[in-house]
């Protein structure tokens, strides 16, 4: 009899243990179903990040399911129908704090931040250097924006540098950015070269946004075409080269990343050059639903998602994970001391709208 109760009890644990994998594997197959969809809509420079699967992961670890869109960071600000989701992430804070403000958000969150740098060349830089415009300053080079700004004014070209053999170019000493109209990276360009054509000070009102316009005004005008986000620009910097985009505006985070993905992308003629002044772009979550909200924290204090941010070379409150990142992919980025606050959205606003005008041949 004992023999009997035995075998049952055996074939009841076995069957038990039968169900528990089977369980397992469904929700392993079917993880959606027990999760919690969150929607976002972000800067396209982030889209990398929230596709990883180490990220979705950890999503999914805290119980949610975040699927996202990609916009224009000033367009997620102006013309982004909001309402269909639980929080948006644009690149900037002038473009968060006017979400923030149309939607009474009550926080926002800002996990992970990168100044802006200029991509380009060695002979670039090295022209450029001679010229007065960027200085080595041994571990990095700096990108002298007044300097710049009085090349532009004078609608100087790569051939009218002296002594250029390297890159003897009829085209005017321009950097590629992306559009005004549309993206962060570009506002955060024109905060740096308004900040300096308004005798190092922030724009503050309209008076003085007016009053910059006309040094600022042709380092968009005189681009021509530009792409509505910041991989564009980037991408056609690793591929096509010195020819088409001797230099373009990027995030530091973008160039890092690609440089740590040891693809062949980064070749040993690429390099940085810091704006002087330079800016930060400060990634910030604004939340419109308390499941946004949610997310907008873990984004900020998950010590995995946190430590995530940095494969995509991006600077977080943990600076020892971001060395630990640059170390070992054998990378370097620098300390940056003459960082400027860029103008409030309205400021900036104002700027954009006249040069808009100008684009669209008003």
């Amino acid at each position: 009899m004992r023999r009997w109760i035995g075998l049952g009890l055996a074939a009841v644990l076995a069957v038990a243990v039968a169900a528990a994998i089977i369980v397992s594997a469904a929700q392993r197959i079917h993880p959606a179903a027990q999760l919690t969809v969150v929607r976002g809509v972000i800067g396209s420079e982030k889209l990398p990040y929230f596709q990883d699967p180490a990220v979705i992961q950890a999503f999914h670890d805290n119980g949610f399911d975040v699927q996202v869109d990609t916009a224009g960071s000033r367009q997620i600000a102006t013309t982004v129908d909001l309402s269909k989701y639980d929080f948006a992430f644009p690149a900037g804070v002038p473009a968060a704090e006017k979400i923030r403000t149309d939607h009474k958000a009550k926080a926002t969150y800002s996990p992970f931040y990168t100044p802006m740098a200029i991509a380009t060349f060695k002979p670039i830089a090295q022209l450029l250097i001679a010229a007065g415009i960027a200085k080595d300053n041994g571990t990095y080079i700096s990108f002298d924006v007044k300097a710049y700004l009085a090349a532009v004014a004078k609608n100087t070209r790569w051939s009218d540098l002296p002594g250029n053999t390297t890159y003897p170019s009829s085209k005017s000493i321009l950097i590629t950015s992306t559009d005004i109209r549309t993206s962060n990276s570009a506002a955060m360009y024109l905060s740096l070269a308004s900040y300096v054509a308004n005798a190092d000070n922030v724009v503050q009102d309209s008076t003085q946004a007016a009053a910059v316009l006309p040094a600022v005004e042709p380092i968009f005008l005189r681009q021509g075409f530009t792409a509505s986000s910041s991989e564009e620009p980037f991408q056609d910097y690793l591929s096509i080269g010195i020819g088409k985009t001797p230099m373009v505006m990027i995030y530091e985070a973008q160039f890092l990343a690609a440089a740590a993905a040891n693809n062949g992308s980064i070749t040993k003629d690429m390099v940085l050059m810091y704006p002087d002044p330079d800016v930060l772009s400060k990634h910030t979550v604004v939340p419109l639903t308390a499941n946004g909200d949610r997310v907008g924290q873990l984004l900020l204090n998950n010590a995995q998602l946190q430590k995530l941010a940095t494969k995509y070379g991006f600077r977080t409150i943990n600076q020892a994970a971001f060395n630990q990142f640059l170390s070992s992919h054998g990378l370097t980025s620098p300390s940056l001391v003459n960082l400027i606050e860029p103008p409030t959205f309205q400021n900036l606003e104002s700027m954009i709208s006249a040069i808009q005008v100008l684009l669209q041949g008003g």
